[in-house]
């Protein structure tokens, strides 16, 4: 598999090499919004995400290559998605090659400077603990089909759902956010949504997952 590096595109003849209108840089500082959770823990580092572009400039496919583990990830990933059709790509453009881009978050203010190193990677880890338990949900209801879970055992799982707040309310949010990027042309984020809501144990997205994830 083919890789560019994004960031050496200007040393190795840029005219042949995909470019975004304005300049990544510039796009990031303009769209970024820092999460939460990490703006909330100081939380700081630089997000490397893999991406496909076809012919039109557009992002058909996109992945974390290397994260900081928090919500850094999911923020660089939107970025990188919102960028879909933006791209300038040269005629003899091979959409299988993969793009590599790093996207930096730095914080300055917020208090950060009390803020010990211990404490940030404390953070980091619960955020990851967090994401574990999410994952060992998600897990169940994929197997769920196979018969072999337990009634007893889904009553755990349904309790584990309700200690990390995935009610309707937060699945039907994720549904929204899906559906903004739909608009957004931003297929594969939006699938990854309504994915979400039916490996949540929920038929909520089901329709759309069948119109729109095929």
């Amino acid at each position: 598999m083919r890789i560019l590096l994004a960031l050496l595109f200007a040393g190795l003849g840029a005219t042949a090499q995909p470019a975004l209108k304005g300049g990544l840089d510039n796009f990031v500082v303009n769209n970024k919004v820092y999460p939460l959770y990490s703006l909330q823990n100081c939380i700081e580092g630089a997000v490397t995400i893999g991406f496909k572009l076809n012919k039109q400039g557009e992002v058909y496919y996109s992945e974390v290559r290397k994260g900081v583990g928090t919500d850094l990830d999911d923020e660089a990933l939107r970025l990188i998605r919102m960028s879909s059709g933006k791209w300038i790509v040269p005629v003899d453009h091979d959409s299988t090659v993969v793009i590599i881009a790093p996207i930096n978050f730095k914080l300055s203010g917020y208090d950060c400077a009390n803020k010990s190193r211990e404490e940030i990677l404390t953070a980091i880890r619960n955020y990851k603990i967090s994401q574990s338990m999410t994952d060992v949900v998600l897990n169940f209801y994929k197997n769920k089909p196979d018969g072999k879970s337990t009634k007893e055992e889904e009553t755990k799982i349904i309790a584990l759902k309700n200690t990390l707040g995935y009610d309707d309310e937060y699945l039907n949010s994720r549904i929204s956010d899906g559906k903004k990027k739909l608009k957004q042309k931003d297929k594969q984020g939006a699938c990854e949504d309504f994915l979400f809501v039916k490996h949540m144990g929920s038929d909520l997205a089901d329709d759309l997952l069948a119109k729109y994830c095929r």
